[in-house]
């Protein structure tokens, strides 16, 4: 039982790295031309770059079945932990970030602004190049305490 909440968990805080380089060598790299809607607006509810949801599923949906069908826990708790990142991210970066659904207020709390501080600052740059941010729920200390020297 501990042994499979330590894998999903490794899996969840894993897939921030992954995700992180996916973003910055697949997404601004062989694959901007479905990543490229994204920082531009378009006013579409659907973008390009919602394909990468579908991308990201299929690992996950592989540790559910794979680890289903050969009895392997570390197959099917990676699939979990990868669910799991795939739900927060669409909470945070889909709704909390991109308020594509708008239930979040404006957030009073040092972690949360930085977030949003980075992603904004992320999406300043329109092009494949020179992006910066390239993560979701991992923040720089030195936006913390920009956030952090503001309220205290």
């Amino acid at each position: 039982m501990i042994q499979n909440i330590f894998i999903t968990i490794s899996a969840f805080v894993g897939m921030e790295f992954i995700a992180w380089a996916a973003h910055k060598y697949v997404m601004h790299g062989f694959l901007w031309f479905l990543h490229e809607d994204h920082h531009v607006l378009t006013g579409k509810p659907l973008q390009k770059n919602d394909s990468f949801a579908l991308i990201f599923a299929i690992p996950s949906a592989l540790g559910f079945i794979l680890g289903s069908l050969y009895n392997n826990n570390i197959l099917f708790y990676t699939g979990l932990g990868i669910l799991f990142y795939g739900i927060a991210y669409l909470f945070v970066h889909d709704i909390f970030i991109h308020r594509r659904i708008k239930v979040f207020a404006k957030p009073n709390n040092t972690y949360l602004k930085a977030v949003l501080f980075q992603h904004r600052k992320h999406h300043a740059n329109e092009n494949k190049e020179d992006g910066e941010f390239f993560g979701m729920l991992f923040v720089s200390l030195k936006s913390l305490k920009v956030f952090g020297a503001k309220n205290g």
